[in-house]
């Protein structure tokens, strides 16, 4: 039995009305509607054991261009998809195991050093206030103003090197969490072999009218993201080890910790490197009793920054990724209010998308009469 249409009869130019075989207008408004409601409602049903699968997914489509060039070189993409993970696993739990007695011991500094810290921070701004008063008359800045200034200088800096120990050990706990480190490796194992057949499959549900303009937005998509997905990588690994090298070379105490954190929070545009600057301009006046030990400090993150702006982004990303600072931190922050880390996670993959399809209705509406209309 056939299952295709018979022609039109001839001398019929009547357009189709539409009926079982022709989807109307509203039909396809409401797939697309039902489609986005399902995966909001998802989301908010599953976020709270959604994080290590969007995790996985995160690792595959990494690995995917590396397994595709193992499988092209003749090796069974089973074994690729096998020794990638595995490869990614232990490199990761080799950087644990070097960096976190490091870190601990940079922790024990903190908490022992911080007092001392706290007062010296307090006798400088309290020597700033003199200078001041000195400069502006007694009617401008009091004693008793002055007082509250360096006390609350000195319960600031506690405050934050308590609650920077307190994030530490809660981040550094939640990698040793079952789920992350059993079900993440296992899910990226599978995704990562089947992700060819995944895409196909993917491709092969879309709707035949608007499979070609969904199949380019989706190369475009993958374009953007896969640019500012891996340049970003990079880019935080080259600076966490530059200013951690860079700080521990200049004598900062706290170096080690100070250049993880400006390392891993440089995938929010200028955020890392911002909070590790500031946060080493303390410590470093903190550490040595006064302002004129900055310099050094400073010296590191000028040159990280020029290293960042002039060399790694213009030569790893270029103009490929088409996403601006201001959308990409909009997003992360966004995304984390919404869904905790799932959100911060699933942020840049969402702003990526929104970006590709708003340049492609731009692209429309300047092609449209909408646009092209002369004027009365």
């Amino acid at each position: 039995m056939s299952l295709s249409l018979p022609p039109p009869a001839p001398g019929r130019g009547r357009p189709l009305s539409p009926g079982p075989n022709h989807a109307t207008p509203r039909q396809r408004r409401n797939l697309v509607l039902g489609l986005l409601a399902a995966a909001i409602f998802c989301l908010w049903l599953f976020s709270g054991i959604l994080t290590p699968f969007v995790l996985a997914i995160c690792i595959a489509y990494f690995l995917d261009p590396l397994a595709t060039r193992l499988a092209g070189l003749g090796a069974p993409r089973t074994l690729s998809a096998a020794g990638l993970v595995v490869l990614l696993m232990l490199s990761a739990l080799l950087i644990v195991l070097l960096v976190y007695p490091l870190l601990l011991a940079q922790i024990g500094t903190l908490l022992t050093r911080l007092p001392a810290y706290a007062a010296s921070i307090g006798q400088q701004v309290r020597d700033l206030l003199v200078r001041l008063e000195d400069a502006a008359g007694p009617e401008m800045l009091d004693a008793r103003l002055r007082e509250l200034v360096v006390s609350q200088a000195g319960q600031m800096v506690s405050f934050l090197g308590t609650a920077a120990t307190r994030l530490i050990g809660q981040g550094l706990a939640l990698f040793s969490v079952f789920t992350y480190v059993v079900v993440t490796p296992i899910v990226a194992f599978y995704l990562l072999r089947d992700w060819p057949g995944i895409m196909l499959r993917i491709e092969a549900w879309l709707p035949r009218r608007s499979a070609p303009t969904l199949r380019q937005l989706a190369k475009e998509t993958d374009r953007v993201l896969g640019g500012w997905f891996r340049g970003q990588l990079i880019c935080c690994v080259f600076l966490m080890v530059f200013y951690a090298v860079g700080l521990s070379a200049v004598g900062l105490e706290l170096a080690l910790m100070v250049g993880l954190f400006a390392g891993v929070l440089s995938f929010i545009p200028y955020v890392g490197t911002f909070t590790g600057f500031v946060t080493s301009i303390v410590l470093a006046s903190a550490q040595w009793g006064s302002w004129s030990g900055i310099w050094p400090v400073m010296v590191v993150f000028l040159a990280g920054h020029i290293i960042e702006g002039y060399i790694i982004y213009p030569r790893l990303l270029g103009d490929r990724v088409e996403l601006h600072a201001v959308w990409v931190i909009f997003a992360l922050f966004a995304g984390g209010v919404a869904l905790g880390f799932l959100g911060v996670l699933l942020a840049v993959p969402i702003a990526a998308a929104l970006g590709v399809l708003a340049r492609f209705w731009m692209r429309r509406y300047l092609e449209s009469p909408l646009y092209l209309d002369p004027p009365r």
